[in-house]
């Protein structure tokens, strides 16, 4: 395997630049499929690493359930510095483990609340909660998919700004945007470098249900300024992986996409261009992590295969 084993962990680096390049070049919808595959196929790369390396650090670790063989020399040759990688493996898969565990018991436990407050209100699709505090997110999942909104922050909106609201959380539930939220969340928590992927995809996923909800209320200045006013007057939403209106994020940069043209729908980027080239250069790096990862598990079970005994 040699130093090929440790590529996934620092691949992610080459996905950097077309975070940035995607936010701003990309149609919304091409933009979060782009980043969210590569950045799950990244994350489970990594994780795969780890877990190979935690395989042999383990092997050495006295009275471990492993068979002795897996310490061999000849198991310990294929990874390099053995002694050092394979003991810190042990503590960060771990804490991989443990942080992306957390993520998903904190998106249960707040979607489980969300969904309990509404039990005294009417099944409808739209949920008015008698609060003064203003805010507004999709939420998926129980018997129906439902926006849920204050009356604070539709005290905030002109009758036209409100139809763009719903439009808006609408086309969250309608393309599934929490599952690319959730699906980048715990890639970031399995890898700390693919953080900045993480907030383009909560970026991008936003971007999305502008551009639907100005194709729905036919106005994409209307949409600019419920989102001014939204994010002026609320809190965001309760979990990250609830997409919503005024979610945190750089509401200016919304705002004025919606005062431009609309973006031209790209299913992939010309590589005679700069998001092109980062994108080409991204998916380059992530076949490579890829390869990586797969050779070095084939590799590592054919040495462990070899050096168990029958």
């Amino acid at each position: 395997m040699g130093v090929f084993v440790f590529l996934p962990l620092v691949l992610p680096l080459t996905a950097w630049p077309i975070a940035r390049l995607a936010e701003q070049r990309l149609d919304p919808r091409t933009a979060t499929r782009l980043l969210t595959g590569l950045t799950v196929v990244m994350a489970v790369c990594s994780t795969v690493c780890l877990a190979l390396l935690m395989v042999v650090g383990t092997a050495q670790l006295p009275g471990n359930p492993l068979p002795d063989a897996w310490s061999d020399p000849e198991v310990r040759e294929a990874v390099p510095y053995d002694e050092i990688a394979g003991k810190l493996a042990i503590p960060a898969l771990f804490a991989v483990l443990l942080a992306c565990g957390r993520t998903l018991w904190r998106h249960r436990r707040v979607r489980r609340r969300a969904h309990l407050a509404l039990a005294g209100l009417p099944g409808t699709e739209v949920a008015v909660l008698p609060d003064e505090v203003p805010y507004a997110y999709a939420l998926p999942g129980g018997r129906r998919d439902r926006v849920v909104v204050t009356t604070g922050l539709l005290a905030c909106l002109e009758p036209a700004e409100r139809r763009a609201l719903f439009a808006h959380e609408r086309a969250h539930l309608a393309a599934w945007h929490h599952r690319f939220l959730l699906a980048a969340q715990l890639a970031a928590r399995a890898n700390p470098f693919l953080r900045p992927l993480r907030t383009a995809v909560s970026y991008t996923t936003e971007r999305w249900a502008d551009e639907e909800a100005a194709r729905a209320v036919g106005s994409r200045r209307t949409v600019a300024c419920a989102i001014g006013k939204a994010a002026l007057a609320s809190r965001g939403t309760p979990v990250p992986t609830l997409a919503g209106l005024a979610a945190p994020g750089p509401v200016p940069r919304r705002v004025a996409a919606l005062l431009g043209p609309a973006p031209v729908p790209r299913n992939w980027p010309s590589v005679f261009t700069s998001v092109g080239l980062a994108a080409w250069g991204a998916a380059a790096g992530t076949a490579v992590s890829a390869l990586a990862s797969a050779n070095s598990a084939v590799t590592m079970v054919l040495i462990l295969y070899a050096a168990t005994p029958l």
